[in-house]
This record gives structure tokens, C-alpha cells and sequence, in this order.
């Protein structure tokens, strides 16, 4: 595969190069632009994801070239046929966790941008996994109001589900791609969205009947 990679046409737009494409032939060559290319991808979409984790942009930050580091550092370790994002996101969460252990902090979600479906065609959308009759807590809610209710109830739910939470509705990721970030199996990780999804839809119940009393 290596080999393979440093014979295509060094012409090619690499952004058309698959994410493990550019890994594998950065290895393979030590061509630092390609490994920059890599970075530019995920530039936005993780350090968004690295705000929400743990709260902090500073922090952020330095997790974000943390990650990348670690990914260089262990690219060896990237195994052919394997998907670069969850391995990315692994590595990201665990110098997560490693930040909040050193600096002694507690992990907040933010989800103050709408929930996303993930495209496995398993999964529905937040609604679709309602395991009750009521009204929608999403479609009740006007925007403003909808993001700030739904930072406050996700940072309260337990740190597992909202490992879950956000992994799969905000970022995107499938379920086997977050149950590999998570290290769990690909049952946990829908038991813990739809146990995710009972508390919030009945923190919102909660909430309207204490606005309608």
C-alpha cells in the first residue's frame, strides 16, 4: 500500500486524497505538506469539538496540537484498512482526558449548535429515537432558547452519555466509529443514546410542566 501510494502522481490534487491516502504516504515519505493537508482538514472540525469537550478555547488549543503531535508520533501504529477519523478522534479524547487529569477539571458538552444526524441507516434523528408520544423538546424550541437549554441538560446528564451525545449527534460520527473512540461495543454506545435521549426528553417535560404551573 505504501508503495502504491508514493507512485501516484505527484500532480494529484491531494485534496482528493483520501484521509488514510495522506497518512500513509507521509509515512511513507516524510512529505510535510502532505501531513499539513491533514491537518487543514480537521483544523475546524476538531478544535470545535475540542471547545465542546472541555470547555475552554485556550485549552483547546493546546489539546488540538497535542493531537496532531501524538498522531505523528504514532503513525506507525496506523494500521492499513482501518478509518483515519475515529483513530484521530481516539487520539484527541485521550489527550482530552489526560489534559482535564493534569489541570483537574471537570468536562462540559456544549451541543449550542443543532444535533446531527450521523447517516448510519440505523440511526434516526433525536426525534425518530423518542420513546414516547410527547411533544418534540426540538421542535418546541425556538433557537436561542433551544441552545440554551439544551447546553444546560446535556452538561447534567452523566459523563458517559454525554461522551455519547456528543460523539454521535454533534460530530457526526457512526456508531462503530464512536464505539471505537470510546472503546466500548457498538450495543453500549446505542444504549447509551437512547438512555441519553429518555433524560432529555424528560428533562423538557420536566421543564415545560414547572413553566406551566
Amino acid at each position: 500500500m505504501d508503495e502504491q501510494l508514493t507512485e501516484l502522481n505527484p500532480s494529484q490534487d491531494w485534496a482528493q486524497w483520501t484521509d488514510e491516502e495522506l497518512l500513509l504516504d507521509y509515512r511513507a515519505t516524510g512529505n510535510e505538506p502532505l501531513f499539513a493537508q491533514l491537518v487543514g482538514r480537521y483544523e475546524r472540525e476538531l478544535y470545535n469539538y475540542l471547545q465542546r469537550y472541555l470547555g475552554n478555547a485556550s485549552a483547546a488549543e493546546d489539546v488540538f496540537q497535542q493531537t496532531f503531535l501524538q498522531v505523528h508520533l504514532k503513525q506507525d501504529q496506523f494500521e492499513e484498512g482501518r478509518k483515519f477519523r475515529p483513530w484521530l478522534y481516539t487520539i484527541a479524547t485521550n489527550q482530552a482526558i489526560d489534559f482535564q487529569r493534569r489541570n483537574r477539571r471537570h468536562r462540559a458538552v456544549s451541543l449550542d449548535q443543532g444535533l446531527r444526524h450521523d447517516g448510519d441507516s440505523d440511526l434516526g434523528t433525536l426525534l425518530d429515537l423518542m420513546a414516547t408520544d410527547a411533544p418534540s423538546p426540538i421542535a418546541q424550541l425556538e433557537a436561542e432558547e433551544q441552545r440554551t437549554w439544551m447546553n444546560r441538560a446535556v452538561s447534567e446528564l452523566p459523563e458517559s452519555l454525554q461522551g455519547a451525545v456528543n460523539l454521535v449527534y454533534y460530530q457526526g460520527l457512526k456508531y462503530r466509529e464512536a464505539a471505537e473512540v470510546l472503546e466500548i461495543p457498538v450495543g453500549t454506545v446505542k444504549s447509551r443514546m437512547h438512555t441519553a435521549l429518555l433524560k432529555l426528553n424528560q428533562a423538557w417535560s420536566d421543564s415545560h410542566s414547572r413553566k406551566t404551573e
